[in-house]
């Protein structure tokens, strides 16, 4: 099992009661979302919109806003691929399941993650 499920639930109810919660896209990310769509401006910065439990297999994901046209493209990535700011109220619980998750990861792939 890869995620703790009561942490879990108890941290995406935390991020959903979090107004106005922001984070900055990995360069992987950023470099993927222009790939996807490359008439799109990619801030560095997005708006947490929406907080999604995909299971074991994609964890906790996030759909991002980026503050221009909502209706032209949804994003969603997983909350591993996001980078919060350390004055964030939620930042240790969220860079716990992080760390955590990605460690968990890293060893059920056998470290090819």
């Amino acid at each position: 099992m890869i995620d703790h499920e009561e942490k879990t639930m108890q941290l995406i109810t935390a991020m959903a009661e979090t107004p106005s919660l922001t984070a900055r896209l990995s360069p992987e990310l950023k470099q993927l979302i222009r790939k996807k769509d490359p008439s799109i401006v990619v801030p560095n910065t997005c708006t947490i919109a929406k907080i999604i439990y995909t299971g074991e297999e994609g964890g906790i994901t996030c759909e991002l806003e980026f503050g221009h046209d909502k209706e032209k493209a949804s994003f969603f990535a997983s909350i591993t691929h996001l980078i919060f700011d350390r004055r964030c109220p939620l930042y240790r619980q969220i860079a716990g399941y992080q760390k955590h998750r990605i460690k968990k990861l890293k060893k059920q792939s056998g470290d090819r993650y």
